[in-house]
């Protein structure tokens, strides 16, 4: 178990200082016993494929060493502790990414920290599909590799774009190391690590019933290696964010497609990957007009951290998942404003949803300036943080372009509304009238019959939307046609939901049943 490396450095050596223990300087060199030893046991775990005790390790010594020891001070260099581990070249790359990740979290990144992590990746990638791995890895440490590796290229981008606090030499380091987290480099990494895996022949075969994946959840009982096959499907997550980070929904969400999201899979055996992955897939559907599928999958993955938070609440990922779930009601907000479908959300989730945004909800029904504030307000709140690729002109007058990004997906999403308070109108007269004529329904909206046919087509095409597999879809809880200038109105009859009102009669009747227990009779 973890707690068997978990040990109290009250006594140990300390660094040769003469000030204060709150004074002292940070030495990269000193390795306190207990690293020491958490290195020693970690090297030999993952060289007997011990993936239990790894775990256990990485998720829990890992943490506890840093919160003790190294709270506001990076962990001793690699060279330090090489020794220790028998300078083996796989886990120092490994070392080195927790390293720089224990930095990136808990201290400021120097623009050659930023570069030199860049550098261990590529070194860490180019071992993993270029050489033999032979080891097994947790998921979640194969997932934090994924995720920590978008993470910093979209840090370094930002980071980047605010060129007015540069300085003569950060520029210069700039210039000299321009292939550094690279767009291109960033995404050809990750396709590589899909395609030299084959993780999408792999899924395939498995839905054939000819191989075996997602029900061992990546883990190769039988000797062999996890990690390339496991990096490979995670990077089909990292694609859709970068993709997403980009502005570029249509092709994250082909990038994810080979995993079925309504089912269980790898991507739900990490809390951390299954939070990210319903994040942007949803995000990227609210962009591209897909509110249904939105709104589907936030009410899913909701529902979840509703359920199974509390069992998180130790986790280092715990502010992180709170984070998420809050941004996630915004945005299913701004879905359901959008596209009224409240019979596709589970009670529980509307109970949440109505506590923190039932008032807005309300006022942004009326696409007044109010609402369109509203709309601003959470659609920044909830948004990812978009970036801007390319490098900037070093020669111009250096400006900040750090939010450049953000403002046009803003733009583009304000516009959207904007267009969307036409059919405000059209949907309160369709929901009232089972048929209607033309000429009644443009008396009513006072619009001229031309124009009113107008907003119809407006109201099909912005209800409509298509699909990664190019089939048409609909959004619409009111929908119509039009006959010999009658416009019927075809109305979605939600599907009631037997199994829901069951369970939680059941709950709520086993709740009785234990206060009945708890109850002494003389």
């Amino acid at each position: 178990m973890a707690s068997k490396y978990d040990f109290d450095d009250n006594n140990q050596q300390q660094p040769p200082s003469s000030s204060a223990s709150s004074d002292l300087i940070y030495d990269p060199s000193f390795v306190p016993d207990s690293v020491k030893t958490f290195v020693v046991h970690l090297f030999r775990h993952i060289r007997d494929k011990n993936v239990y005790e790894i775990h256990q390790m990485y998720e829990t010594s890992f943490q506890t060493l840093s919160d003790r020891l190294f709270k506001d001070t990076p962990w001793p260099s690699v060279d330090a502790i090489a020794t220790y581990v028998d300078n083996d070249h796989v886990f120092c790359l490994l070392y080195r990414e927790m390293w720089f990740r224990h930095l990136f979290a808990r201290l400021q990144p120097t623009l050659k920290q930023r570069i030199d992590s860049w550098d261990n990746y590529c070194s860490l990638f180019q071992v993993v599909l270029i050489g033999v791995v032979n080891m097994q890895l947790p998921n979640q440490w194969l997932w934090d590799m994924v995720d920590e590796f978008v993470y910093q290229f979209q840090s370094f981008c930002q980071y980047r774009a605010k060129m007015k606090s540069k300085t003569e030499q950060e520029i210069s380091l700039l210039r000299q190391f321009h292939q550094a987290w690279n767009v291109y480099g960033v995404l050809n990494f990750l396709q590589a690590l899909v395609e030299k895996s084959m993780i999408i022949e792999i899924l395939e075969r498995e839905k054939q019933g000819t191989e075996q994946f997602n029900s061992t959840d990546g883990y190769d009982y039988n000797g062999g290696s996890n990690v390339l096959k496991v990096l490979g499907y995670f990077s089909l997550v990292g694609l859709l964010r970068v993709h997403c980070l980009l502005g570029d929904y249509q092709t994250g969400l082909k990038c994810l497609h080979p995993i079925d999201i309504s089912q269980q899979g790898v991507y739900t055996s990490v809390i951390g990957s299954h939070i990210a992955t319903i994040y942007h897939y949803g995000f990227a559907n609210l962009m591209l007009r897909r509110y249904v599928d939105a709104i589907r999958e936030f009410n899913k993955i909701l529902l979840y951290i509703f359920k199974t938070k509390q069992y998180h609440q130790k986790s280092p990922q715990y502010e992180q998942i709170l984070k998420k779930n809050e941004q996630m009601y915004a945005l299913l907000t701004v879905c359901l404003s959008l596209c009224p479908q409240v019979k596709l959300v589970e009670e529980n989730v509307n109970a949440q949803l109505r506590e923190k945004y039932g008032e807005k909800m309300t006022r942004m029904q009326k696409y007044d300036d109010e609402a369109f504030a509203l709309y601003d307000e959470l659609f920044s709140y909830a948004c990812p943080k978009f970036i801007t690729p390319s490098a900037p002109n070093y020669d111009e007058p250096l400006v900040n372009y750090n939010q450049d990004a953000y403002r046009l997906q803003l733009k583009l999403f304000l516009y959207e509304v904007k267009q969307q308070q036409l059919l405000a109108g059209v949907r309160t007269f369709l929901k009232v009238y089972s048929s209607i004529s033309l000429g009644k329904l443009a008396t009513y909206m006072e619009v001229d019959e031309a124009t009113l046919r107008t907003i119809l087509m407006t109201y099909k095409h912005k209800t409509h939307a298509v699909d990664v597999s190019g089939k048409i879809i609909s959004n619409a809880n009111v929908d119509f046609y039009i006959e010999d200038d009658i416009v019927r109105v075809v109305e979605s009859k939600p599907s009631k939901r037997y199994g829901d009102y069951f369970l939680r009669q059941i709950v709520k009747l086993e709740g009785a049943i234990n206060d009945l227990g708890r109850i002494k009779l003389d």
